[in-house]
């Protein structure tokens, strides 16, 4: 039997769009002849849906869809179409729709499988919007007895989590009803080393039970998740026969009676995934939501100048604007790196000095000052929210999305500024720990050589008072990113953490900082995630709360 693996991006809410991808890949694929071709989990409504799954004039267009991929079906008879769509459950109890595959040949629904383990932790929220199956089979398919499953199904593997989240498992369900092939369809999404686990679990799903396995994954950037494809065959010993690329579209037709020989499996290095998987969420976020243009707001620091480099590898030199706004306290460097920044990338720049609105700000509220002080937090945050309206007016004026240039280690100790630097469409690297961003850079300078020497070698500072330093007022990165590692991603109390050798205060100031600085976060632009935990939709914290940690 060949199964064509269709390794697509879907749009959500496009159902019109994404059947019409089915349509483009049966055409694409009809001169080979395929016996079976599989799309990712809920392909035709793109995933998550989320709440448009609540809307039953929504639903009423997913089963219209059915119906024209249905009548499709005709013009292939000999190939079936398996692909992942919501289903009515037409019961009268529970949430009243189904995860389901669906599979489809010569005009007729021939089998349909709902999801069983519906994930409800991290970004997931699946037990809200479906009901799991009411049970689980196998359906023969030319020549071939398929255990179809769907995304979590084939997650639960005693081998690998030491905390198992649900009874059962699935594939094993699957191979005792006679499977000889499993076929899991998903939508998961990349996180930072998640792909070697991933296909850890796949291969031990085909190996222990010597049943070949397909496995589909969705790819495209949907809001904050990212999903980086890397769809896999499996023989029956384990072995991969397929394994197809990262972060792009791809079908491949594999032939699971005749496979190919084992191909070489790499795990891609972390920091060259974390670049990719930037660049695709980027550049999905800007074209899903209509935007063909960004600006970035370039302070001759290191976190914007990655910014604009993975603006510009996502959407092209001509349409990134780079804005450099000197202020009273900006060191030559800010606009003269800057300068050179865009000069390498040749993007445009404009050179806005934000002094002479700071002045009239300073005399305004002189009289509010506490005496004898020169530059306080109040005024450091004013030249931030000066530039931040600057970039939404140039927003404004040309229809451009602003992409605000914070990492990770900055907004979990509350280091940036409501409406100023946190301003923006888009937080591009606000998952990104900050010594993760210099190995970012690193990484795009030798690749690209297109960041100057001067930003990547700078102490880290917002130039908001004179001779500012972040470590004036932070931990140094190293320690700092350790401490937030252990409590955010970990979930660590600070007594554990401070048994790894930290400094009990230091942990104390950091914990305390993240605890506090919750209601920034509530107000921040959406996020593209690449760390297992991300503050937003996978962290979920009370603002108005009373709890102490120590």
């Amino acid at each position: 039997m060949k199964v064509a693996i269709a390794q697509q991006n879907p749009v959500v809410g496009d159902i019109v769009g994404n059947t019409a991808k089915i349509g483009e890949v049966l055409e694409q694929c009809r001169g080979e002849s395929p016996d079976l071709v599989v799309f990712p989990e809920l392909f035709l409504t793109g995933y998550p849906p989320r709440d448009l799954l609540e809307r039953h004039w929504f639903i009423g267009r997913v089963n219209r869809a059915v119906g024209d991929i249905l009548k499709l079906s005709h013009r292939y008879p000999e190939t079936g179409i398996l692909l992942g769509s919501p289903r009515e459950t037409h019961r009268d109890t529970g949430r009243g729709l189904y995860n389901a595959a669906l599979l489809i040949q010569n005009g007729d629904l021939l089998f349909s499988q709902p999801k069983s383990l519906l994930p409800a932790y991290d970004v997931f929220d699946e037990e809200r919007y479906f009901d799991p199956a009411p049970s689980l089979n196998v359906i023969r398919f030319h020549g071939h007895v398929l255990g179809i499953s769907v995304c979590e199904d084939a997650w639960n593997d005693p081998h690998l989590w030491p905390r198992r989240f649900y009874p059962f498992d699935p594939q094993s369900a699957l191979a005792r009803m006679g499977a000889t092939l499993f076929i899991n369809i998903s939508a998961s999404p990349f996180s930072v080393g998640k792909e070697n686990v991933r296909f850890e679990i796949f291969r031990n799903h085909a190996k222990k039970h010597s049943i070949p396995l397909c496995y589909v994954n969705q790819v495209g950037g949907n809001d904050e998740l990212i999903f980086d494809g890397r769809s896999m065959c499996f023989n029956e010993n384990g072995d991969p026969v397929a394994v197809l690329h990262p972060f792009e579209e791809q079908t491949l037709i594999v032939d699971i009676d005749h496979p190919p020989a084992p191909v070489s499996y790499r795990q891609l290095p972390e920091i060259e995934s974390l670049y990719m998987a930037l660049v695709l969420g980027l550049r999905d976020y800007m074209r899903k939501c209509g935007f063909s243009r960004a600006i970035v707001g370039l302070s001759g620091g290191i976190d914007s100048a990655v910014v604009c480099c993975l603006a510009h590898a996502a959407v092209g030199a001509e349409n990134v604007l780079g804005v450099t706004m000197p202020g009273p306290y900006s060191s030559p460097g800010s606009v003269g790196d800057s300068k050179a920044l865009a000069r390498n990338l040749g993007i445009r720049l404009l050179e806005i000095p934000i002094t002479p609105v700071y002045r009239s700000y300073e005399s305004m509220l002189s009289g509010l000052l506490t005496p004898g002080e020169e530059v306080g937090v109040t005024f450091e945050n004013i030249q931030a929210r000066i530039r931040g309206n600057v970039v939404m007016a140039l927003s404004n004026e040309f229809g451009h999305l602003v992409l605000s240039t914070g990492n990770k280690s900055e907004l979990a100790v509350g280091y940036c500024t409501l409406y100023g630097d946190m301003s923006g469409g888009l937080a591009v690297i606000s998952d990104v720990p900050k010594t993760m961003v210099y190995r970012l850079a690193e990484y795009i300078s030798r690749k690209t050589g297109a960041i100057p020497d001067a930003i990547l070698i700078k102490a880290p500072s917002a130039e908001l008072r004179p001779d500012q330093q972040d470590e004036d007022t932070l931990p140094p990165y190293p320690v700092l990113d350790r401490i937030l590692a252990a409590y955010v991603d970990e979930g660590q109390s600070p007594e554990e953490i401070t048994g790894h050798g930290i400094d009990p205060k230091m942990v104390e100031w950091v914990v305390g900082k993240v605890d506090s600085n919750e209601y920034k976060r509530r107000q921040a632009a959406p996020g593209l995630k690449v760390t297992p935990k991300a503050f937003g939709s996978g962290r979920r914290m009370p603002v108005a709360a009373r709890y102490h940690t120590f």
